[in-house]
């Protein structure tokens, strides 16, 4: 068995509402995701709080931070301010909400020159709302039929249905999409894309979703190919803000936090809370370094009106948002300050210090894979008096 604990973000809420003006935390917490090169089912994450604070506030608190302790652990001076920029640029120039600028091959939309082609992918795409979006591979026109065939089938494992490609090679241009694409549209996505001879246009369309997931992926995938960051220790810092508040899951059939459901919404933004929540945005804010989120944050609701709205567009009723969260509504009648904070992950932090390629290389003990502790064997089977002991009972399936 394993128990996910409540996270400590109402709480620290709750001590910024009490009177305290600041605070900070390493926690020991649980995750119930996937896990991956850069993810372990337990880690470590430095939780800081603070009050009458805004955006800039917390963000130049922490580059001040970090600059701190990569001057002091590395003898790196870090140049601040970092870059910033909004969800939807990440979006739109990277496929990605953790973007990796230490190169370029940056997303390019494409939609104002193959709007009225005859290609039915293309035109399909966008007359349901979709995209059509490429990457230019420079001087990966030699790349072989084998390689792309590859490449098209990466992208499908993100919902794409295919791979459109354009080669520039020695003064040929070769498509798969050739008999289907006017010169005249032909030589407008090589313009916009800005490829030259040698060079590999790669073009996905589709929903926007799709798209942005296929080239941002199929962008780290080349450059792994080429090796562009083989030997790169740049440390390229940027601050992802303006995340959506909620988004619209087709599983539930309901709007969900992209963070979390105390997350103050952009001020500007409020009015859309009932008529349109997808357009909502939030004073939410990640630091991305090289293409991994190091942490994120955002100021907080501190108005019990307010905070009762969001859960409400979240499908809370008034008595299910009270009866779970009614200690923090109340304290909310109080007074609280405006207040925001930030959480690093502090393994994750420890492997870029370190030169690390895996989280488990930081981590004394680590989960595999498969979240199982090899050493220990757990999570184990549990017998019926530690079961009863606990109070848990497991349901037996009666299938005939």
């Amino acid at each position: 068995f394993y128990a996910l604990p409540q996270s400590p973000q109402l709480f620290k809420q709750l001590l910024m509402v009490s009177g305290f003006d600041k605070y900070f935390q390493i926690v020991r917490c649980f995750r119930d995701e996937d896990l991956r090169a850069n993810r372990q089912p337990e880690f470590t994450q430095v939780d800081m709080e603070m009050s009458f604070v805004d955006v800039d506030d917390v963000i130049e608190l922490n580059e001040r931070l970090l600059k701190r302790v990569f001057k002091k652990i590395l003898d790196i001076d870090l140049q601040i301010p970092f870059k910033r920029i909004t969800y939807k640029e990440a979006m739109e120039r990277f496929g990605t909400d953790k973007p990796d600028a230490r190169f370029k091959m940056e997303l390019v939309n494409l939609n104002d020159i193959v709007g009225n082609s005859e290609f039915k992918v293309f035109k399909d795409a966008i007359k349901s709302g979709g995209d059509v979006r490429a990457i230019n591979a420079e001087g990966c026109a030699s790349f072989g039929r084998k390689e792309l065939d590859r490449l098209t089938d990466f992208v499908k494992t993100f919902g794409a249905k295919g791979l459109v490609w354009i080669s520039l090679k020695n003064g040929e241009i070769k498509s798969t999409a050739s008999k289907f694409l006017s010169t005249d549209i032909m030589n407008g996505i090589i313009e916009r894309t800005q490829a030259k001879d040698g060079d590999l246009i790669l073009i996905v369309a589709g929903k926007p979703k799709v798209v942005f997931a296929s080239l941002g992926q199929l962008r780290l995938e080349v450059a792994k190919k080429l090796e562009l960051l083989k030997d790169n220790k740049e440390f390229k810092f940027m601050w992802v803000t303006e995340f959506p508040l909620l988004e619209y899951s087709e599983e539930e059939q309901r709007y969900v936090a992209v963070h979390h459901p105390f997350t103050a919404p952009m001020d500007e933004d409020i009015d859309y809370i009932e008529s349109d929540p997808g357009k909502v945005r939030a004073k939410a804010y990640d630091i991305v370094l090289n293409g991994e989120e190091l942490g994120g944050g955002s100021i907080r609701i501190h108005d019990t009106k307010l905070q009762e709205r969001v859960f409400k567009a979240l499908g809370f009723t008034n008595e299910s948002a009270w009866e779970r969260f009614g200690f923090l509504l109340e304290a909310f009648k109080f007074g609280p300050p405006p207040h925001g904070g930030l959480a690093y992950g502090f393994d994750r932090m420890i492997m870029f210090l370190v030169n690390a390629d895996n989280i488990r290389d930081v981590i004394a003990f680590p989960k595999n894979k498969d979240a199982v502790c090899i050493m220990t064997n757990a999570p184990s089977n549990v017998d019926e008096e530690q079961l009863k002991e606990l109070g848990i009972e497991i349901a037996k399936d009666h299938k005939k």
